[in-house]
């Protein structure tokens, strides 16, 4: 069978967070890939392709409220659909 569903075209700025305004839940059907600087990243919790940087968690570091600390990464950000 041949299943061709529509993917909605990938945002310049994207976060996982649902908190987020740049959130956007229909992205998330589809399995996202980011490629960072020439190598894929999948701990990326937040991108922006236009200002090209990255956030990913900064260790095992939580906040108060448990949420991970995030540190900005800078260079070349592709994000793609798998």
């Amino acid at each position: 069978m041949n299943d061709t569903v529509d993917k909605p075209p990938l945002p310049d700025h994207l976060s996982i967070d649902a908190r987020s305004p740049h959130h956007i839940a229909a992205i998330f059907d589809h399995d996202v890939g980011i490629r960072f600087n020439g190598k894929d990243r999948s701990d990326v919790e937040e991108y922006c392709i236009s200002e090209g940087w990255i956030k990913v968690p900064a260790g095992k570091a939580v906040d108060r409220k448990g949420q991970p600390l995030l540190i900005k990464l800078k260079g070349k950000v592709e994000a793609f659909y798998r």
